[in-house]
């Protein structure tokens, strides 16, 4: 789990991804063919089949996992020093109070994220009732407006800071969407020996903010097949009723059927269905009515692909306590390296 600890600490906003990418490439370093960074900034790897060398080309499969994760920018520098913040990816304002950021400007520098208004000892009942949005939230980085400047510019990338702990069969921390599924796929494809397939890993960018690196990556590669794998809901919590609950913790690997964004191809569907139940894989099959992986872009990518997305389920989605069965990361992984390799 240190490989998946260094991933969700790192900090990576969409369009910023260099430090992430950095920490991947170091990781994989000897396990591919061939590696190289796009124009979007996404990290494509390549596997080649095991194949004779008179035989014909073999088959492409892409896999694809965004290493992006949602966080902000910085907008504004008013003339006390506190800094305001842009949302790059989808955050609930319920879950950014009090918390403590990392600003990423000339170096690296901590603060805190608040809302503005009064302190419960002087609001009034009607303070008491507001509900908060992305504009009344500030960063205070403890500095004078000069020295905040120094060292901040509009446009620096900011993260939220949360470390990587164990909690029961969990494990928890921020941005595990995605990087539990960058997890899965480089310790997938560690256990594949022999493939009839060319693969195409690749760690994609901006898929927070509309699937933007998944759609010119599928583009170039031109994949007979293409895999999302990412994080997807797990609601088996209190207050959601049991028929909302998407995917349940620890119950295995989600097999999408279809989000807002894509359904997946009914063969593979099935196809994975099949070597989960042959190798004894938990797994469960999943329908999200909002929200979508790189699938969405990979499917309507040229003349179109065969596109599935393998899911893990995420307790918390989207908060910097977002929380992930071992067994289903070991699920996702197993079946993905098993699929490959049959």
């Amino acid at each position: 789990m240190e490989f998946l600890k260094l991933l969700t600490e790192t900090p990576g906003v969409p369009g910023r991804e260099e430090r992430i990418r950095a920490v991947i490439q170091r990781e994989i370093e000897g396990l591919f063919d061939e590696t190289r960074v796009d124009t979007m900034g996404n990290l494509i790897c390549i596997k080649k089949a095991a194949r004779p060398q008179d035989a014909s080309p073999a088959p492409l499969v892409m896999i694809a996992a965004h290493m992006d994760q949602i966080g902000f920018y910085v907008r504004h520098i008013d003339e006390k020093g506190y800094v305001r913040l842009h949302n790059a990816g989808g955050f609930d304002p319920r879950n950014l109070l009090a918390r403590r950021v990392l600003v990423q400007g000339r170096r690296d520098i901590k603060g805190v994220l608040n809302p503005s208004g009064k302190p419960i000892h002087i609001a009034t009942e009607e303070d008491r009732k507001r509900q908060y949005q992305m504009v009344d939230f500030f960063v205070d980085l403890g500095l004078s407006a000069k020295k905040v400047k120094e060292v901040v510019s509009v446009g620096d990338p900011v993260t939220l800071i949360q470390d990587f702990v164990p909690i029961g069969d969990h494990v928890c921390g921020q941005a595990m969407d995605n990087r539990a599924a960058v997890w899965a796929a480089v310790r997938a494809i560690q256990r594949v020996k022999k493939s009839r397939y060319n693969i195409a890993v690749v760690f994609t960018v901006q898929e927070e903010v509309g699937l933007r690196g998944a759609g010119p990556a599928t583009f170039g590669l031109e994949p007979h097949i293409a895999i999302a794998l990412d994080t997807t809901l797990a609601c088996d919590t209190p207050g959601v009723p049991e028929d909302q609950a998407i995917t349940r913790s620890g119950h295995g690997v989600g097999i999408k059927v279809m989000d807002a964004a894509s359904i997946s191809d009914r063969s593979l569907v099935d196809s994975f269905v099949a070597t989960a139940k042959k190798n004894k894989i938990s797994h469960q099959l999943e329908i999200l009515p909002m929200g979508g992986t790189d699938a969405g872009a990979m499917q309507r990518s040229r003349i179109g692909y065969k596109t599935i997305t393998l899911s893990i389920p995420t307790r918390y989605i989207h908060t910097i306590t977002e929380m992930v069965h071992r067994d289903d990361l070991h699920a996702c992984r197993d079946l993905l390296a098993a699929w490959l390799s049959e």
